[in-house]
């Protein structure tokens, strides 16, 4: 079954199965609300952003993106503090909060999306074990951060992420759109 859905930037069009995956859904919010998203990924290595551009036209709302896999990668480009990176370490909430909030400054854009953690196989400890990512979103002032312990190999790990981020993005626009 398909749908209509318009945006003024997109016009009318059918609403496909396809379409009605999370990026799709984070597309038309964007576009509703005229905000911009960011992606920083480390464990991902792009995978968000990626998934992202597979919307058409989303280069209205979407127009970097920053793979900072390693720690000065993420104080040179999101400006996370060495600090906090000492103290907590790359795979941590702190962390997770300082790179989002330093990718929408960074990109000047109302909302950011990232991840970081130990996909595997190896990297990981107990206190820190393989499959061990954190999730965060910034998005008009507001950071949450989601801890997740997924499962599976180095690909299952970065693909759940994957989803866990758009799924935590999108959540948040919603929460954007109905607290106007």
């Amino acid at each position: 079954m398909n749908h209509q859905v318009r945006t003024e930037e997109m016009g009318w069009a059918p609403v496909t199965e396809t379409e009605r995956a999370p990026e799709y859904e984070i597309a038309a919010l964007l576009a509703r609300k005229k905000l911009r998203v960011t992606t920083a990924e480390s464990c991902t290595g792009g995978l968000i952003a990626g998934t992202l551009v597979n919307v058409p036209g989303i280069s209205a709302w979407f127009e970097e993106g920053y793979v900072t896999y390693s720690n000065g990668a993420k104080e040179r480009l999101l400006g996370v503090p060495h600090k906090v990176l000492e103290a907590h370490g790359a795979v941590s909430e702190e962390t997770a909060a300082a790179m989002a909030e330093g990718a929408a400054r960074a990109a000047h854009a109302d909302a950011a999306v990232i991840s970081t953690g130990i996909a595997g196989p190896d990297g990981g400890t107990e206190e820190k074990p393989v499959g061990l990512v954190y999730i965060g979103c910034f998005c008009r002032g507001k950071t949450r951060v989601e801890k997740h312990l997924f499962q599976g190999d180095r690909g299952n790990v970065r693909g759940q992420s994957v989803q866990a981020a758009l799924l935590l993005l999108k959540a948040m626009l919603c929460e954007a759109e109905s607290g106007e």
